[in-house]
């Protein structure tokens, strides 16, 4: 790299627009869409799409509800001029299909070919207008230019014209490389090509204004948008369409605030494919959008479908960063991510029970997984950078076990001291297994590989109030029987472990609540014990009868020293 970069590469200028606009506006709606997956993004990929990748690429298009798809360059090919015909053939009627040609004429009579019996068609000519690729390209002037992009508009007209009664037809004009085109040579071209074209109200004339490369930062984009708009003649006539690549990675802030400025459509593809760094990613505006309150008109609601069809067609993966859409984004590793997610699933819950409101607000995550159709156990994913709150969670949603704190942290460092011998995030079933296996669950007493097991217990009352209890427990296969008193049930279970099996427990905390709304749900106890006055063990239980479950959760205890 150069110390002087200067010497080599020069600072995009600004533009001068004193009294611009387009910062004070906000987004509040979708813009016409255009999807050029089929025909930019296919050309981008080492390997094209198949016919038959083609087609169920575009028939997942229009599921997901785009009304204008650019399918292909006929001219260019045999197959892409017969994959014209099939999308024809087979597209719904408030579907548009648009084609891509340069400016030549024996390549735009074929083009026109190829959409004839099309319902709706949108002709798109594309000229270069900066001032390199006329000077190191195409050798020619401006004058020149202008008179080739009218001749092949006026081309088009006259072919369209015989089948207008059956073709609703668009027409579409692309300076090209006009983010390095001078404006003024851009907006004179355009007026040029429209009075050729005669737009009207009803049927506007599509001017793209392509960040052919992106040469400035987002802002410079929206000045040179919001500079045509407020430039070329009768703007009601034009529609305004972008086509942002992503060569400085701004294309979708480009296409954001060039719809501030005055666009009216998008182009793009899903997930960003495209020549070099990719085309705008239409994903990420409509969510974008949609995070905001606004409906983008496009449906995402089952987004694994469309990554399963956009990674098998085109051969390249969606990254797992990838704004909504990547396998990681949703995902949360970090134990301050999980812990305040967590929480935040809970208020959520609560409000949408109390009051029914549906306001989203959770800890880093800007749109609820569920309205894309991931699901919440995606979400938390335990490594050994995890803290209490991820595992909890993930037994909270598998086991319906809400852990308390004590015990969260407890378990946190068994967690942690497993996910670091392995070397890897461990799956929820793994999570299950190991809290499980740690404590020792019985449930329901039903389990042979621990030592102790509660077979049955019974509970009297003296007269001193205080009560008594006999346990029948089997302990390595053999069955016995221990007694005990004291001023209520887990105390008398207690002392008769103290006074039968010599262990000496007291109990530090106690926790229950209800698995399930039923009334004939069961409980979950949690009873974290000192043992002989030192260490600290938890015990868990679960069972109809709350007593039996906490009974269990000291036998779980007492497995937990056997281990």
């Amino acid at each position: 790299m150069l110390q002087d970069p200067s010497v080599k590469y020069k600072a995009f200028p600004p533009i001068n627009l004193p009294n611009r606009q387009w910062p004070s506006k906000v987004l509040n709606k979708p813009p016409r869409w255009l999807s050029t997956d089929l025909r930019d993004g296919n050309q981008s990929l080492p390997d094209p799409m198949s016919v038959e990748e083609k087609k169920i690429y575009f028939k997942k298009l229009v599921e997901i509800g785009f009304k204008e798809i650019e399918v292909a360059f006929p001219s260019a090919s045999q197959t892409d001029f017969d994959f014209t015909r099939w999308t024809i053939e087979n597209c719904p009627d408030d579907v548009r299909i648009q084609v891509l040609s340069p400016c030549r004429e024996d390549l735009i009579r074929r083009t026109i070919e190829s959409l004839q019996g099309a319902k709706k068609a949108t002709v798109h000519i594309y000229l270069a207008t900066s001032d390199c690729f006329r000077r190191v390209v195409y050798k020619n002037t401006k004058e020149e230019s202008i008179e080739l992009a009218v001749k092949c508009a006026k081309l088009i007209k006259s072919l369209t014209k015989d089948v207008k009664s059956e073709t609703s037809w668009n027409f579409e004009f692309s300076p090209e490389f006009f983010s390095d085109s001078g404006l003024d040579f851009t907006i004179e071209i355009c007026n040029n090509v429209a009075k050729a074209w005669e737009p009207t109200v009803e049927e506007p004339i599509i001017f793209n204004l392509p960040a052919t490369v992106e040469m400035s930062t987002p802002n410079v984009y929206a000045d040179q948008i919001e500079y045509f708009s407020s430039h070329i003649n009768d703007r009601e006539k034009i529609c305004i369409s972008l086509h942002p690549h992503n060569d400085r990675g701004c294309a979708v802030a480009a296409a954001e605030l060039g719809q501030m400025a005055g666009a009216d459509r998008v182009e793009g593809c899903l997930f960003g494919n495209g020549e070099r760094t990719g085309n705008v990613d239409l994903v990420t505006l409509a969510l974008n959008l949609y995070t905001q309150g606004y409906s983008p008109k496009l449906d995402f609601s089952d987004i694994s479908s469309v990554i399963d069809i956009v990674e098998r067609c085109n051969k390249i993966p969606v990254h797992p960063r990838a704004p909504y859409g990547g396998s990681l984004v949703v995902c949360a590793f970090s134990g301050s991510h999980q812990d305040a997610i967590k929480k935040g699933f809970v208020d959520h819950e609560q409000q949408l029970k109390n009051t029914k409101d549906l306001t989203w607000e959770v800890p880093y995550l800007p749109l609820d997984p569920k309205d894309i159709g991931r699901t919440y156990e995606a979400i938390i994913r335990v490594n050994s950078q995890s803290g209490k709150g991820g595992s909890a969670w993930v037994i909270l949603r598998n086991l319906e076990l809400d852990l308390p704190r004590g015990l969260q942290i407890d378990f946190s460092k068994v967690v942690q001291d497993v996910a670091d011998s392995k070397g890897r995030e461990l799956t929820n079933l793994e999570l299950c297994e190991l809290f499980k296996n740690n404590y020792c669950i019985l449930w329901d007493g039903i389990n042979d590989k621990y030592p102790y097991k509660l077979i049955d217990y019974s509970l009297s009352s003296s007269k001193d109030k205080n009560r008594s209890i006999s346990v029948d427990l089997e302990v390595d296969g053999k069955s016995t029987t221990i007694n005990g008193s004291g001023n209520g049930p887990i105390s008398a279970f207690i002392n008769a472990i103290k006074n039968n099996l010599s262990i000496d427990l007291d109990v530090k905390n106690y926790h229950e609540h209800s698995l399930g709304d039923s009334s004939n749900s069961k409980a979950a106890t949690y009873i974290e014990v000192s043992v002989d006055g030192k260490d600290k063990i938890w015990g868990v239980g679960i069972n109809e009868d709350v007593s039996f479950a906490s009974f269990l959760s000291l036998v779980s205890i007492l497995n937990g020293l056997k281990k």
